[in-house]
């Protein structure tokens, strides 16, 4: 008879449940360092563990599922929300972290999720710097409207004026400098280089969004569909039509990767200023109804999708491939 093992990750802990064939479970914690993870990996071999489940938590999960799968045991990371929603069909309502290892040992034994296997060391990296690339962006729009607050009052002390433009002065130097570095690294990796090109093929990527979608994309299966990726992304639609709820209208998942949509939304503004074939869809969207914000949404979608066959045919981005309304003929 087979034994599942489930991992509920914390940051300091890993706690550890062992479900036996008579459906009880043998509980034991680690602490988060790489000696007891080469521990923890001989405590399951030794125990014979068919399959190991444990959540994507951040990013803390991710040392402990290297040091198993080295050891030749096969580990399962899954999203956090299929475990919730399978706590869900439990009628599970309490959450603690013995809980929920026992909970994941259950997932493991009943759903038997595809294999984890490890990302690449580099592009694990390439992500890392895109992502700090983001929050440094993100703090520096945070600063400059914060300096429009200010600056707005007469009676501001000069002092806090200073004191937020130094900071914004800060963030741009920072920003600089970690983005020559991650366009240094694309520059040494064939793969990331080539995508780069790829992706500032298209209107409105420049420099620093390309940056941003290659930390996103580049670890992504070469063998998902563009369905996959916009689902991923959070950009599909959500459907809600049961029972006589027929005639609500569909909505933004969002439930996927908030960098990825935060790296197109811009691009996407430009592109359908800018690029006359996604201009023209654009403007068939909104007049057939649809909010300015939907109709982007959809010009996202696309244009992730465009993206996406490109990197996987290695051939140029061609919006005409994308839309089927083009532009009026002068």
């Amino acid at each position: 008879m087979s034994i599942f093992a489930g991992i509920d990750v914390s940051a300091h802990e890993l706690t550890v449940a062992l479900l036996q064939p008579d459906q009880k479970a043998q509980l034991s914690t680690f602490e988060q360092t790489p000696a007891s993870h080469k521990a923890l990996a001989k405590y399951l071999k030794k125990r014979k563990v068919q399959q190991i489940v444990m959540e994507a938590t951040g990013i803390y999960y991710l040392d402990a599922a290297l040091a198993l799968h080295a050891a030749g045991l096969t580990v399962s990371v899954i999203n956090p929300r299929s475990a919730h929603n399978f706590a869900r069909t439990l009628l599970e309502s309490s959450k603690t972290d013995r809980i929920d290892a026992v909970l994941l040992a259950r997932y493991a034994q009943c759903m038997r999720p595809q294999p984890w296997q490890p990302p690449n060391i580099e592009l694990l990296a390439a992500r890392d710097l895109g992502r700090r690339l983001n929050q440094l962006a993100g703090a520096k729009t945070a600063a400059q409207n914060r300096l429009h607050a200010l600056s707005s009052k007469q009676c501001t002390d000069r002092l806090l004026i200073e004191d937020v433009e130094d900071e914004i002065q800060s963030l741009e130097r920072r920003i600089e400098r970690l983005g020559q570095a991650a366009l240094e690294r694309i520059k040494q990796h064939p793969e990331l280089h080539r995508m780069h090109q790829i992706l500032i093929s298209a209107t409105g990527i420049a420099q620093t969004s390309a940056i941003k979608l290659i930390a996103e994309l580049c670890l992504l299966d070469r063998s998902m569909t563009s369905k996959q990726v916009s689902r991923h992304a959070g950009l599909s639609v959500k459907l809600s039509e049961s029972g006589t709820s027929q005639s609500k209208p569909g909505r933004l998942s969002k439930a996927g990767n908030a960098y990825l949509r935060a790296a197109l939304f811009m691009p996407a503004m430009v592109m359908v200023q800018h690029d006359p074939i996604a201009k023209a869809h654009y403007q068939h969207l909104t007049d057939r109804g649809k909010k300015k914000i939907q109709a982007l949404c959809a010009i996202q979608r696309k244009m992730l999708t465009g993206l996406w066959a490109a990197i996987k045919s290695d051939e140029p981005f061609n919006t005409a491939k994308l839309f089927e309304i083009l532009p009026e003929k002068a």
